[in-house]
């Protein structure tokens, strides 16, 4: 199901131009208009849905062997042997477009791009709780 306002359901339909490079009958992919680094792409399953969460299995299947697919002709055509997969699911984690989606950004020895958050510690067995929690809706 696509919702009309969506800009990557509109570049699933043609009527958004992309530079598409990749595509089968689940997924696309494409460069990002305003790339981490150059290179930078995006892969979408051709179903709208808003995170990784609401994608049924066959579409987060497909979504995920056309990353790997990608991110290696990625690699081997820019000589390149690092990349970042990164995937904001919702609000809160920087996700802007709502169609679930993955980014391969390329990593080169001296680019400038830093990806770093800070680092917390759990305290007591706090780290217990918080994984007896997470299993209960496993």
């Amino acid at each position: 199901m696509k919702t009309e306002d969506c800009v990557f359901c509109k570049i699933v339909d043609g009527k958004v131009p992309a530079a598409k490079i990749y595509e089968d009958a689940m997924v696309i992919a494409f460069l990002d208009i305003m790339p981490a680094n150059k290179g930078h792409c995006l892969i979408i399953p051709k179903k709208h849905v808003p995170t990784l969460v609401e994608m049924d299995d066959k579409d987060l299947a497909a979504t995920i062997l056309a990353v790997k697919k990608i991110a290696k002709a990625v690699s081997l055509s820019f000589g390149n042997t690092g990349f970042n997969l990164v995937m904001n699911n919702g609000k809160e984690a920087g996700q802007v477009v709502h169609h679930a989606h993955l980014h391969i950004i390329p990593r080169f020895q001296k680019d400038r791009l830093r990806i770093k958050w800070s680092h917390l510690k759990y305290e007591n067995d706090e780290i217990k709780k918080y994984a007896d929690n997470i299993k209960k809706f496993l």
